[in-house]
């Protein structure tokens, strides 16, 4: 069953039978962030049952999917990465109560916080190694950063609209993170000065692959970025470029995302 969405809510995932349908967008000052990982006693603790409950919710999605997938099951290094993030850091207060529930959430500036299976997917679907550097367009408030900065060496992330970006930074660092690096601007563009990457993810839909970004992208490198009009079904594309630099594609997922804003 379809479920309406508020027209100011973005959205990631749109399949045939559940039809849960979500977002966030694009864009970049320069943060650092290092890994700061919830230890029991801490603040993040009393949440620990409702992170379990929201893997438990991921796993059974992915299963429910693994058609489009191809897969039955995601990286476990990819669960224990979201296991540990704490989502209810990087929500606004008012929601934070229901911060694990495996859906979008509101951050403010008419952009949500993506709903966790659709980050656990996009994150699997680059095949993150430790020694990778890593490009995000659309930080958001800093969820998928996070994610990725427990799996990789470094991770870079810009994000169009200034108070998320600024907001992001406050996140990050306040969560202890020292391994990401935020930055304000249009991310059609990339990060030409810290190409090129292993990996890229973008988190906003574009009627086609931004050229700078393939380029940006390293031989033997993953990217995934939806791909489509606003009001069409897009689609979750997963972009390979091999040692050669000759670019595949492949659709993974129907899925629907704001569009990716800029000068572009």
């Amino acid at each position: 069953m379809m479920h309406a969405v508020p027209a100011a809510m973005a959205i990631d995932l749109v399949f045939p039978r559940h039809m849960k349908k979500y977002n966030r967008t694009a864009a970049a000052i320069v943060c650092a962030a290092c890994l700061c990982l919830p230890a029991p006693g801490s603040a993040a603790e009393p949440y620990a049952d409702a992170r379990a409950a929201m893997i438990g919710e991921i796993e059974d999605q992915v299963s429910e999917t693994s058609l489009y997938l191809d897969k039955e099951t995601l990286d476990p290094a990819v669960l224990q990465a979201m296991a540990r993030v704490p989502r209810h850091a990087l929500v606004p207060d008012d929601v934070r109560d229901v911060a694990y529930e495996n859906r979008p959430l509101a951050i403010g500036h008419g952009q949500t916080i993506s709903q966790p299976y659709i980050v656990a997917v996009m994150t699997d679907l680059l095949k993150p190694a430790p020694t990778d550097r890593v490009l995000e367009i659309g930080t958001g408030s800093g969820y998928q950063a996070a994610i990725l900065a427990q799996l990789v060496n470094r991770v870079f992330t810009i994000e169009i609209i200034e108070p998320l970006g600024k907001l992001a930074v406050r996140n990050l660092e306040k969560l202890g993170y020292r391994n990401i690096e935020v930055r304000i601007g249009d991310g059609y563009y990339g990060w030409k000065e810290q190409a090129p990457f292993d990996a890229i993810v973008v988190t906003a839909a574009a009627s086609h692959v931004p050229p700078p970004l393939i380029e940006q992208l390293k031989p033997g490198g993953r990217m995934v970025i939806p791909v489509g009009t606003r009001f069409m079904v897009q689609q979750l594309v997963l972009v390979e470029k091999d040692t050669g630099g000759e670019v595949t594609t492949r659709q993974i997922l129907p899925v629907r995302f704001v569009p990716l804003t800029g000068t572009h």
